[in-house]
């Protein structure tokens, strides 16, 4: 599991500022590289987003492969594990989907992929979500894998 706290306060402002993007029809600015997930509160039961980078897109299966950056403690990520169908926008596509936690491995195959894609971003990553710097090797990868989960975004047919 991540040890870092989800961030709050003026950060936690940051981080959501891509969501008013997309609210104001600018979202595609940021690419295929990132997208918005519209889920459920576990809770309220209301509509809540979050603008996530892609690990990796599955061209020919649609799926989108995202991060949890700060493990089993980001709401969005416990929100989808109760209420799995989500709502996907990337650039000015928008579609249902169903979301579902990889297995460690499956997870060390994704991540491995975007290590070797994005070693700098990887090893930033690393750092930020985990408090090292890794190099994109196997063991490393894993070890996030292990910590960070990962979710298929599945569009639905």
């Amino acid at each position: 599991m991540v040890d870092k706290e989800p961030p709050s306060g003026i950060k936690r402002l940051l981080f959501r500022a891509p969501i008013l993007l997309y609210k104001i029809g600018l979202g595609p600015i940021l690419g295929d590289r990132f997208l918005k997930l519209t889920h459920k509160g576990r809770k309220s039961g209301l509509e809540r987003e979050v603008v996530l980078e892609v690990v990796k897109h599955n061209e020919e299966t649609g799926v989108y492969y995202i991060a949890s950056g700060w493990g089993e403690k980001s709401d969005w990520f416990r929100n989808i594990l109760e209420s799995p169908r989500v709502g996907v926008q990337v650039e000015n596509t928008k579609f249902t989907a169903m979301a579902e936690r990889l297995s460690v491995d499956k997870a060390t195959r994704i991540l491995l992929d975007y290590a070797l894609r994005h070693p700098r971003t990887f090893s930033l990553l690393a750092k930020s979500m985990m408090g090292e710097e890794l190099e994109a090797s196997g063991e490393n990868v894993r070890r996030m894998a292990e910590r960070v989960p990962v979710i298929a975004i599945e569009p639905e047919s």
